[in-house]
């Protein structure tokens, strides 16, 4: 698709060149802030182990006859003259679980719906929660919506777990989602903003491991807890810690030097350059190398972001941009409509709750692997496109092995996995298509899309039974399929200098035809 050169911006990036392409200090950052993605696997992926399927019998009042069955009763005959009445006491099956939010508010026959609210609330809250925090961050800065959601997160996440109400419990949960999103936003924003270009790929795609890895322990801490409070308070502690970020994580540089905040940046730099070895003269001379190039600019960063905000109206103004934003916002759209639904359709091949969320956790590896080596290599667009296209053929297959339990195991497991590895590219592709004065605003955008269809995926997978059984394997399939269509004509963002503002995400060069040749060679 064209020399890095020839694809993208200027590819001198002096502020580079001063903090280093890849030191101690990007690797601790980068580290410490993986860390964050953990508790946001295990207050996001919660609701199997809280909320999952369990058995009730109604205990009072009791049956008429003996005999009959209160297993799942809402309703009892008590008397031959009478109606049914409503079953007022429950007791449930506790093999698997102790104690869920099921058992402890009685979440069953006419109360059932309120169970159902609780997943479509916790994405609204990630949802909101990414919106808010992009926002943010693109006005006042990383740092400090980082450190407060770290903070709401902690005390909203520990206060949950000591409701005495199913609608307190609500509303807790709720603001702890807003909460993580705002935390796996910010810090994957961060990471994006210190990393060369050289070594961007291979690190945020490990970046990437400790979601999996916190995915992975969701069912362990759901096995040694066996309650849904104990759960919640073992996921809620380790937030405390990591409020200690408040003196190790950095401001963005870059984010200071967009806003014309030279000095700030400077002392930042600074302390970036004395991790890494380098001298400070090196970091002045390439803050008066970036003053430079924007002089040379026709409008520099200064006089393009120094006084003014920006919103999400900048991403849509232009034809360009808009077009750029909304596909890759289908991208992330298809990522959590598909990605959710094939691991709740997953998840329900299995009788046992835990054991369905390791093999949902797992499948999540080979992807991990695969995009390691391939994005450093490979345009980020052939990978985004050709593992849709896997994915989304690998969901079709479901229709002919619909009956085949085995079968469709398979190629579930592997339409995951390209999902996966398509979520992956496409969350490097987007901080780097996206310029810093609006990164933060653009991820919120896409986020937004993915929640939105991860909150769409269970209502499918709900009424699978009620509906013919090909018409969900038809939607998981066909939507992949027209994401890789879109990113042919997306921009290649491989090897190429972060775009800084707004006129540097229009200009990267538009070989659209050459593309158009290129793009499946």
């Amino acid at each position: 698709m064209g020399h890095p050169a020839e694809r993208g911006i200027n590819q001198r990036d002096p502020i580079q060149d001063a903090m280093g392409r890849l030191g101690i200090w990007q690797l601790v950052i980068t580290v410490a802030l993986s860390i964050v993605d953990m508790p946001a696997a295990w207050h996001e992926l919660a609701i199997p182990v809280i909320a999952p399927g369990q058995d009730f019998t109604c205990i009072s009042p009791a049956p008429m006859n003996s005999s009959d069955s209160m297993l799942k009763a809402c309703y009892v005959k008590v008397n031959e003259s009478l109606p049914e009445v409503k079953c007022e006491k429950f007791s449930y099956d506790t093999t698997d679980f102790k104690s869920t939010i099921m058992s402890e508010w009685d979440l069953v026959c006419d109360r059932k719906f309120l169970m159902s609210m609780v997943q479509p609330l916790t994405q609204l809250g990630i949802l909101s929660g990414n919106l808010i925090s992009g926002i943010v961050a693109d006005k006042i800065g990383r740092k400090t919506p980082l450190m407060f959601a770290l903070l709401i997160q902690a005390l909203a996440g520990l206060a949950t777990s000591f409701m005495p109400t199913f609608e307190l419990f609500l509303i807790f949960k709720l603001i702890s989602a807003v909460a993580t999103g705002g935390t796996m936003l910010i810090g994957f924003s961060i990471v994006v903003e210190i990393i060369s270009v050289h070594y961007r790929s291979s690190v945020l795609i490990l970046y990437q491991i400790s979601f999996a890895l916190g995915f992975l322990m969701v069912p362990g801490f759901s096995y040694l807890t066996r309650t849904w409070d104990g759960y919640w308070r073992m996921i809620a502690l380790p937030s405390f810690f990591l409020l200690s970020y408040y003196w190790l994580i950095p401001e963005s540089p870059r984010w200071l030097l967009a806003h014309g905040r030279v000095e700030e940046a400077r002392q930042v730099l600074l302390k970036a350059a004395k991790w890494n070895k380098i001298s400070p003269e090196t970091v002045n001379a390439a803050l008066e190398s970036h003053q430079k190039l924007l002089a040379k600019a026709p409008e520099s960063i200064e006089i393009e972001t120094k006084g003014r905000s920006y919103g999400i109206t900048d991403l849509l103004r232009t034809p360009t941009m808009r077009m750029r934003t909304l596909f890759i916002a289908f991208n992330w759209f298809k990522d959590g409509m598909v990605f959710f639904g094939s691991e709740y359709y997953l998840g329900r091949m299995s009788d046992s709750v835990l054991t369905n969320l390791a093999i949902s956790a797992l499948s999540q590896f080979p992807a991990l692997v695969l995009a390691y080596f391939l994005t450093p290599r490979v345009s980020r667009l052939k990978v985004m496109a050709y593992s849709n296209v896997v994915a989304g053929i690998s969901m079709l297959l479901i229709i002919p092995f619909y009956n085949n339990d085995m079968a469709k195991l398979i190629v579930v497991s592997i339409g995951s996995t390209g999902l996966t590895l398509s979520f992956l590219t496409g969350n490097l592709y987007t901080g780097e298509l996206f310029p810093t004065v609006v990164r933060n605003i653009g991820y919120a955008i896409c986020n937004v899309s993915s929640k939105s269809g991860s909150m769409i995926s269970p209502f499918l997978i709900d009424y699978v039974n009620e509906i013919a059984y090909w018409v969900v394997p038809l939607c998981f399939g066909i939507v992949p399929i027209v994401g890789a269509g879109l990113c042919y004509w997306l921009p290649e963002t491989m090897d190429c200098k972060l775009p800084e503002t707004i006129e540097d995400g229009e200009n990267f060069k538009r070989f659209v035809l050459k593309q158009a040749v290129d793009f499946f060679h």
